[in-house]
């Protein structure tokens, strides 16, 4: 051997596993299953992460859902902002602080001061500002959030496997507590006031201490909780900062990814699932990109997908129908719900 490099596996070298033999399988650095058919699946994140649900389903394995439609609304129209796509109904959840609070506020362990906004006799759950059904008194919004967070605890305790999506840094805060809004008040819903909310961009360090903070602490609730983190790989729809979009797209993901990174090597069955290099890699055809170059198509969640399910403990038969299942056919079951974030460009 001349180098470390002679005897690196073909997977390390450029010419021989992306230029040539490139598998978005191969991406994966895992030497057991991610996901066993025993497993209680929950998920989180930005409008990405939905995509992974239908997709789990089909497969056979068991997304867990603590937080279901009533059966006395089950003809209604589903939730615009897909709250009822996730384990519980805590919708997209774009910043690693925005996931903390909401542990925090299961466990009783923090209450925002803004509990709520009015809106012509209606109460507005300013963490859940896109519910189309809203309280029609104080009394009536207390008793669903305090359900709202049973439900979600209960998810938190149940899971087995948590599969992280993180989508932004950018985030809204309250300036008399530092409580974080999905959305910026006012582009959703309620009123923006300079007095009272504030931006804030969160750094590498911030992001990397907020994730150690929340796997450390769910664990203290379900230590044995294994966690899939990714990053999504859709760019921002609008920046509050001063630079141009693309670069503070660019910031925002470089942040997550490194943030991703260092979670997976600091804890025990933490381990980070390449779904933004897959869309976003120079492999990556032209076709994972609608012609806006923000949004996904369904080849290219097809394609993360595919590459997720050939580390989980799906049967053969399985596996070979997810592979050549039309994306077209696959697309009928993604989300179609806008995020609260597309809302800023409006």
């Amino acid at each position: 051997m001349k180098h470390p490099y002679d005897n690196a596996p073909p997977r390390a070298k450029w010419s021989r596993s992306v230029s040539l033999n490139y598998d978005a399988a191969d991406l994966i650095s895992a030497d057991k299953m991610l996901i066993k058919k025993s497993d209680k699946v929950i998920s989180a994140g930005s409008c990405f992460a939905s995509n992974l649900v239908p997709y789990l389903e089909k497969s056979g394995l068991t997304y867990h859902r603590t937080e279901v439609v009533h059966p006395a609304f089950s003809d209604n129209a589903d939730e615009e902002l897909g709250y009822a796509k996730f384990s519980a109904a805590y919708g997209n959840i774009y910043t690693v602080r925005q996931l903390l609070q909401l542990l925090r506020r299961c466990r009783g362990q923090f209450s925002p001061l803004e509990s709520y906004w009015i809106d012509m006799g209606t109460l507005i759950d300013p963490y859940r500002p896109g519910l189309k059904h809203r309280a029609r008194s104080v009394q009536e919004f207390h008793a669903l959030t305090r359900q709202h967070l049973q439900k979600t605890l209960q998810a938190f305790k149940e899971a087995t496997v948590f599969v992280l999506t993180l989508g932004l840094t950018e985030g809204w805060v309250s300036k008399a507590d530092g409580a974080v809004f999905p959305a910026c008040p006012g582009v959703v819903s309620g009123q923006y006031d300079a007095q009272q909310h504030e931006f804030h961009n969160f750094t590498v360090a911030e992001v990397e201490q907020d994730l150690a903070t929340f796997i450390t602490e769910i664990r203290e609730i379900n230590p044995g909780l294994k966690f899939i983190v990714t990053v999504s790989p859709v760019s921002l729809v609008a920046t509050a900062t001063s630079s141009h979009v693309l670069c503070a797209s660019t910031y925002s993901k470089s942040v997550l990814r490194v943030a991703a990174e260092s979670a997976a090597n600091r804890f025990k069955d933490v381990t980070y699932f390449p779904a933004y290099e897959i869309v976003t890699g120079p492999q990556a055809p032209d076709t994972f990109f609608q012609g806006g170059k923000r949004d996904v198509t369904p080849e290219a969640v097809h394609a993360v997908m595919n590459a997720l399910l050939a580390h989980c403990e799906v049967d053969g038969q399985i596996k070979k129908e997810a592979k050549v299942a039309a994306p077209v056919r696959i697309s009928e079951m993604l989300v179609d719900a806008e995020c609260e974030e597309v809302m800023a460009d409006r």
